[in-house]
């Protein structure tokens, strides 16, 4: 259960290239990338992460936490699936310790940004900058943009996300019920979360 609280999204300037058989990870958009499909997919991840954090505010300050996992559980999903249907992409989160496996499991790329995020963090780079982008070849002809956004735990995502001694046991216990798959704990403020991850078709 992850709220995001950032307002402001700054982009760095600097760009890592890796290579990677034909595929070209990123710090800043690729070269040639159209910079309405740039803001359009930004704007896509602030979407998805706006109108979860939303609703876990809402839940959090109307129910407490107990009752926000169930809605973190069932309203991330749903989100996350009709933002893909509305933008003709594939839009979801990952994490980098899973807490709920049907969505929340990295793939190979995603792996890749998310240890070049934990890199970057290491060296003291802001959050708010961390973007991960990468164009590839989907066949037929067809190109597909990759793009993650960095999400590190805030203040109040270790009542869910911390140690032992943050997680109340009540709320332990319900976290284990919803999720008995769980790996998703021991985190501290500014660790890295996870991230929005997009794929999404380019003309």
């Amino acid at each position: 259960m992850m709220i995001n609280r950032t307002a402001a999204w700054l982009f760095t300037a600097a760009t890592i290239t890796f290579a990677a058989g034909a595929e070209a990870q990123t710090v800043s958009p690729p070269a040639g990338l159209d910079d309405a499909a740039v803001q359009s997919t930004r704007a896509m991840a602030n979407e998805l992460l706006t109108q979860l954090g939303q609703k876990l505010k809402a839940s959090l300050s109307a129910e407490g936490p107990e009752a926000a996992v169930s809605v973190c559980k069932e309203a991330s999903p749903a989100i996350a699936k009709a933002l893909s249907a509305k933008h003709g992409a594939q839009m979801t989160r990952v994490g980098t310790r899973v807490r709920n496996p049907a969505m929340g499991t990295p793939n190979a790329w995603q792996k890749e940004a998310l240890a070049q995020f934990e890199t970057r963090l290491s060296q003291a780079e802001s959050p708010a900058t961390m973007e991960y982008w990468s164009v590839v070849d989907a066949g037929n002809g067809k190109r597909e943009l990759h793009y993650a956004k960095a999400i590190t735990v805030q203040a109040m995502c270790v009542t869910c996300h911390g140690t032992a001694s943050d997680i109340p046991a009540t709320l332990a216990e319900k976290i284990r019920t919803e999720y008995p798959q769980d790996q998703a704990t021991g985190y501290s403020v500014g660790k890295l979360r996870g991230a929005a991850v997009i794929s999404r078709p380019l003309p």
